[in-house]
């Protein structure tokens, strides 16, 4: 169930260019080798999550630091594993890998406070603390739907925004 919702052209344009700069400067593009729910790649999954968020904080005429909760939104899963391996390392994936995500995402770039509690944050209620800002709940919100949606169908993302993740 692809929706063709296109965001309002500022937040595009911060949208966009995120997951170009994240291509073109990191391990972004590595999220395509892992599965995340059903067929969905972290990859995917993550850029839909970033888009949801978007959908959300427009349809709500919400304030909130778009690059920040745009930002936070691609690098909520950058684990940069398979997390369906049976592996030691990878046991009770749900509670651990926002740490892992935010290790990761901190090697590779300079997060705000808002960047990093929405990394990890996102797993509430999961992990027993809630996110701090709009922001985090945004993206909080916006992985649950995005991950139910991939579980039973398939990826939320705009069909006008998949060139992008090609």
């Amino acid at each position: 169930m692809l929706i063709n919702y296109r965001l309002e052209k500022e937040h595009e344009t911060i949208f966009l260019e995120q997951i170009r700069i994240l291509n073109d400067t990191s391990r972004f593009r590595e999220n395509r080798q892992y599965m995340q729910h059903g067929t969905t790649s972290v990859y995917v999954h993550s850029i839909s999550v970033a888009w949801v968020s978007c959908l959300l904080a427009e349809q709500l005429h919400l304030q909130v630091d778009w690059l920040s909760m745009i930002r936070g939104a691609l690098l909520h899963d950058y684990f940069l594993y398979d997390w369906h391996e049976k592996n030691t390392g990878h046991r009770l994936h749900g509670f651990h890998h926002p740490a892992r995500a935010l290790k990761n995402a901190r090697a590779d770039f300079s997060l705000n406070d808002t960047e990093a509690f929405i990394i990890l944050r996102h797993m509430f209620p999961l992990t027993p603390v809630p996110p701090a800002s709009a922001e985090g709940w945004i993206v909080c919100l916006a992985d649950k739907i995005c991950s139910s949606f991939e579980t039973f169908h398939q990826p939320l993302v705009g069909s006008g925004y998949l060139s992008v993740m090609s």
